[in-house]
């Protein structure tokens, strides 16, 4: 089985140069499951790092950090497939990226009100100023907690070999049923 690579959604912001040549991974079906996951996940997890500082350091308006949380979303869904191959750090590195999907998806949320109030609203007011305001101030509000914790706890030193040395372990075998 092949998969597409994991941040096709940020081509369009990182450019070309970036992402002419997106991960590719092939499954092998005659391996198990373990060993599949040992050898490609940690290569997964360092893509996504690569590609989140990078679009970090582009210091990227709110409404362009959603590709992220899809490409979050993409990976946390992708590590769930093989959680009966690794023993219970697994979850931990899960629920660190559940942490960064959610104040993505706020910082969405505000993109995404705005964008609807300018389908919705016509013309200037005094109204619509107000709210185009607050609806800014609150998703760059968002972002910058967003980015706090990318650098101080998701990125912080040490974190992305956390992470690929986890996956690249000869994961436990799967429990029988």
């Amino acid at each position: 089985m092949e998969q597409s690579g994991l941040l096709e959604e940020v081509a369009e912001l990182l450019g070309p140069e970036r992402m002419s040549k997106p991960l590719r991974i092939t499954w092998d079906g005659q391996s198990p499951p373990a060993d599949n996951a040992r050898q490609h996940l940690p290569q997964l997890v360092a893509e996504y790092f690569a590609v989140g500082r990078e679009l970090l350091s582009r210091n990227p308006k709110p409404a362009q950090l959603h590709a992220l949380r899809l490409a979050t979303k993409r990976l946390r869904y992708t590590l769930e497939l093989f959680r009966p191959c690794y023993g219970p750090g697994l979850a931990l590195r899960i629920a660190a990226l559940r942490e960064l999907q959610q104040l993505l998806g706020e910082i969405n949320d505000t993109a995404a009100a705005e964008r609807t109030l300018n389908a919705v609203l016509n013309g200037a007011s005094p109204q619509r100023t107000r709210i185009e305001s607050f609806l800014r101030g609150q998703g760059e509000e968002k972002a910058t907690a967003f980015r706090k914790q990318w650098q101080e706890v998701f990125d912080a030193p040490g974190q992305e070999r956390w992470w690929t040395s986890y996956l690249a372990r000869r994961s436990r075998k799967p429990a029988r049923k």
